[in-house]
């Protein structure tokens, strides 16, 4: 039977636990739902977004102003606008293994090629890829990184800012859980052609509202997607943008509040995970832990069918070995789902 990510993606309910979906389950700011109320703009909007939110993005990115955003449906699509404006059919995009499972169908789907970058426990050899980037009309770089948690060493990602600067080739950075790292503050990489792409979805757990955003000193991919999206999606909803805006305005501590959250589950999955002799990397951010397993289609089939407990193959992710959890779920539910995990693996 193949095992795909359709068969789970928002199943729940009933007796099941799933370390699937990467979907926060903390609540959003409170004062999201404040303008729903009196809302009434409901005729097309911008292309590019409206601007009260670009204007608001942009304060929070100095050297950046609205012109340098777009507003997407979710991060997916700046995504896939981007990668269709910086490479041409054939062409080679660069990113490293273990990746997000949609980089590779949304690359080859705009008929580009996938390049991979092998890692050491989830960290970029950049010996690797300072051999395969030659080559390449595009890198993609995601820290912390889906599936692992892990995230890029600082001096790695400058010695990656500088190659694609030298080579003049545009570098793609999925920043999507960008505040939720633990170990560190994060590293914001810059350049003339650095794409820098980020969603409500994680920060603000607003994943159905799909209102993500890239920004980039590089007006050229800026006018070339609003074309784009002119004659694809149009404008993002209008509803969803000014809850968005709603959010990025709400109480600073909102956002390390729940890193809080985030860490403690991130410290007691790990802990629990050690303790079942798990072979695992150490999250460094997100909300993911990637652990290595025996038979990994038959854990994740026999997991969902026999115990109702969700996890996502890690063939799904390049890396045939191991197995994704997702810990956007309370800490009383992870002990129970790893309860039925350690019965399963003791059988």
């Amino acid at each position: 039977m193949e095992i795909k990510p359709s068969m789970f993606i928002g199943v729940h309910g009933g007796n099941i636990i799933s370390f699937g979906s990467g979907q926060p389950d903390l609540p959003p700011p409170e004062n999201v739902f404040s303008c729903l109320s009196n809302y009434r703009e409901f005729k097309y909007g911008l292309i590019a977004g409206e601007t009260k939110l670009r204007d608001t993005l942009a304060k929070q990115n100095p050297g950046f102003t609205k012109d340098n955003f777009v507003i997407t449906n979710g991060a997916s699509e700046a995504l896939d606008l981007v990668l269709r404006v910086v490479a041409k059919p054939g062409e080679k995009v660069l990113l490293h293994k273990p990746y997000y499972y949609s980089y590779k169908p949304l690359i080859e789907m705009n008929n580009l090629k996938a390049e991979f970058v092998e890692t050491e426990k989830g960290k970029i050899i950049y010996e690797d890829f300072e051999e395969k980037v030659h080559g390449c009309s595009a890198v993609l770089i995601n820290s912390p990184c889906n599936p692992t948690g892990r995230i890029q060493d600082i001096s790695t990602l400058k010695k990656i800012e500088k190659i694609t600067k030298d080579l003049d080739i545009p570098l793609i950075s999925d920043e999507v859980y960008k505040e939720l790292i633990y170990e560190r503050d994060n590293y914001f990489l810059s350049g003339p052609h650095v794409v820098t792409v980020n969603s409500f979805s994680k920060t603000f757990s607003m994943c159905g509202h799909r209102v993500g955003y890239f920004f980039s000193n590089d007006l050229n991919i800026v006018k070339k997607v609003i074309e784009l999206k002119t004659h694809s999606s149009m404008n993002t909803s209008t509803v969803g943008q000014e809850m968005a805006y709603q959010a990025l305005i709400s109480p600073k501590d909102y956002i390390e509040k729940q890193r809080k959250i985030w860490q403690q589950r991130r410290d007691f999955i790990y802990k629990r995970m050690l303790e079942m002799n798990f072979d695992v990397w150490k999250p460094e951010g997100a909300f993911y832990i990637f652990p290595k397993i025996d038979n990994p289609k038959k854990f994740v089939l026999d997991m969902f069918q026999k115990h109702d407990v969700i996890t996502y193959l890690g063939e799904w992710f390049g890396d045939n070995e191991r197995v994704r959890f997702s810990y956007a779920l309370s800490e009383e539910k992870i002990e129970e789902g790893l309860n039925r995990v350690k019965k399963y693996l003791e059988k």
